[in-house]
């Protein structure tokens, strides 16, 4: 039996393997997490990112996936056991839990859930080229400053979406927001910041249909946007397409067991303790505010803090 099984990877996960391996707990870590589709991603979303320029201690910059690949490394230094694998099924009704993944299981007398979330896409057939193209991207805060004095789109209606083009005027010199429908749903007040912003324009009625690449094909000249009720189409000049449509956490797997919000998000009890005792939670599975690697690897840091001082309080250590 283990003492501690981290189900996903990510930020959240390899620093709560980092502490709780220190810890002397030998956690065994699932990369895999707990897909909606099952799908291994270990790594999380970072692996879909080109460079990130505001994680601390890279004053030029790191590439998603080399940032990642340092994280995993860091957490096998310190004897952190790793299963390339996605779990089915999870039994919290009782301690020890049970935890199963294709080909496997284990009881661990704790668990960390770090599986983070996925953004919604535009559900065009490429869109995980787009995204390791950087064409299609889901974060202003992390990438809006690529684009200082270029034009943009970003597609949604709602308050991410107006807060995100609000953002992104810091840097663009035009943003488009796209919508399927011709009215928003953000709130009255987010819609107004919106429209009295000059540098937004507007494309209601609308969905994007293609990327259109530039002179250089490494990088897009605009994309195609198409009326829904008309059926004409027209190109609009963007080097970069922010997709603000939401968020579906990868949650499934622990519906029945842990308590969820209506989105799917685990609902904190104290900070990174779930509904069930010893059972935590870090990052973007949780958290639905700020859903950024530095915020997601201090709450990976608190929640191995938080298991190790459980376990000890569960009585036995852990040497």
């Amino acid at each position: 039996m283990r003492h501690v099984i981290i189900i996903g990877s990510g930020p959240a996960g390899y620093t709560a393997a980092v502490y709780t391996a220190r810890a002397n707990l030998k956690p065994l870590m699932l990369v895999g997490g707990g897909s909606p589709d099952r799908t291994l991603n270990p790594g999380g979303q970072l692996m879909f990112t080109t460079e990130v320029e505001n994680f601390p201690g890279f004053p030029e910059g790191v590439q998603g996936p080399d940032l990642m690949a340092m994280f995993e490394k860091q957490a096998v230094r310190f004897g952190t056991d790793i299963e390339y694998a996605t779990v089915t099924k999870v039994d919290f009704s009782h301690r020890p839990f049970r935890v199963m993944w294709e080909g496997g299981a284990e009881e661990a007398r704790a668990v960390i859930i770090s599986t983070g979330a996925k953004s919604r896409l535009l559900g065009l057939p490429n869109d995980t080229e787009l995204l390791l193209k950087g064409w299609e991207r889901t974060c202003a805060t992390c990438d809006g400053a690529f684009y200082k004095g270029q034009e943009l789109v970003c597609v949604g209606g709602g308050d991410s979406c107006m807060e995100e083009s609000n953002f992104l005027t810091h840097f663009a010199s035009k943003v488009t927001v796209v919508h399927r429908r011709d009215a928003l749903r953000a709130s009255k007040i987010m819609q107004d910041r919106a429209r009295k912003n000059p540098k937004i324009a507007w494309a209601l009625d609308s969905v994007v249909k293609e990327f259109v690449p530039g002179p250089d094909p490494r990088k897009m000249r605009g994309v195609v946007v198409e009326h829904v009720k008309t059926g004409d189409r027209r190109e609009i000049a963007a080097a970069a397409v922010f997709v603000a449509v939401g968020h579906l956490p990868s949650t499934e797997v622990f519906r029945g067991q842990i308590e969820l919000d209506e989105v799917g998000y685990i609902v904190p009890k104290q900070f990174t303790y779930t509904s069930v005792e010893g059972v935590f939670a870090a990052g973007d599975c949780v958290d639905h505010r700020y859903r950024q690697a530095i915020t997601a690897a201090g709450m990976g840091c608190a929640a191995a803090i938080d298991c190790e001082r459980w376990l000890e309080a569960q009585g036995g250590g852990h040497g």
